[in-house]
This record gives structure tokens, sequence and C-alpha cells, in this order.
């Protein structure tokens, strides 16, 4: 387990984001990611996956899609993402970083940070962080992310 404040349980949520993970259409262009908001009650709120909804929708983006914009329980949720949210994004206005500072969400958990292979410099992590998200990460699920990238990286 990482040594950054992280816990069991955050171990165990983002073992349920990779699982959702596997649920996501495999695409040339795009990762195959799982999220999850996780109440401060420690139960679900929201879930969603890349591609669940439509071709280029991404996996934060479809879990925070199924709430309302001012659910009370969004300040004090955690996202659990299987992979850093993107920074630049061609297919819609908004960046999943900017849909989590949107959403009030103050904690991320992240299994790796975006390769350079779609984007040159993704700097989801450092954005959260300049607008005070606590961002941690997990690498000891990163191989596990990752292989559901296969296709991508291979």
């Amino acid at each position: 387990m990482s040594s950054n404040n992280t816990t069991a349980t955050d171990h165990a949520w983002m073992v349920k984001a990779i699982e959702l993970s596997r649920n996501c259409p495999p695409a040339d262009g795009a990762f195959s990611v799982g999220a999850i908001i996780v109440g401060e009650d420690g139960d679900e709120i929201s879930h969603g996956y890349s591609r669940e909804t439509d071709p280029h929708v991404h996996a934060e983006e479809s879990a925070l899609a199924k709430l309302s914009e001012d659910d009370p329980r969004l300040p004090t949720a955690t996202l659990y993402s299987t992979l850093e949210p993107c920074s630049q994004r061609r297919s819609r206005t908004l960046t999943c970083t900017q849909l989590v500072l949107r959403s009030r969400i103050r904690r991320v958990v992240i299994a790796w940070s975006e390769p350079s292979l779609f984007v040159a410099d993704c700097v989801g992590i450092e954005t959260l962080r300049e607008h005070g998200v606590t961002v941690l990460e997990l690498p000891d699920l990163e191989r596990e992310a990752r292989a559901v990238n296969a296709h991508l990286l291979g």
C-alpha cells in the first residue's frame, strides 16, 4: 500500500474501479478508465466508466453526470479514478479536471498518472492540487489499472 495517507478502504474502492474499467469498450484513441464516487459515510454515490453512455464519455464525466451539480454529498466525497483526470480534451468543452473542480470534490485517489500517449503533458494532478484538492496515488495498483489498457500500451 502507498505511504501517501491512503487507507485499506481506498485500496478496496480502487480495486472496484479497476473492475469497472473492464466494462469499457476498447478504443484505439482512448484509455479504459473506471471511476467511483464514494460519500463521507463510505457508501457509493455514483460510478462510471469510459464510453459508458457514448463513444467520447470519460469515466469521471459519466459518474458525475448521474448526480446533480449541487449534490450536498460531493464536497466531502472521494473520487476514485483508475487514471489521472484529463487536463486536455478534444471531444468535449470541459476536461475531467474541470468537472472535478466544478463538483467541489476535495479528495481524489488515482491508480496511475496519464502517460504521454495521447496528451504530451497531462497536468490533471497538478491543477487539482493547485485548487486545494487532495490527490493521492495507489502505485501498487498501477500495473492492474494499466493492464486494462494493454491494447494501447502493448
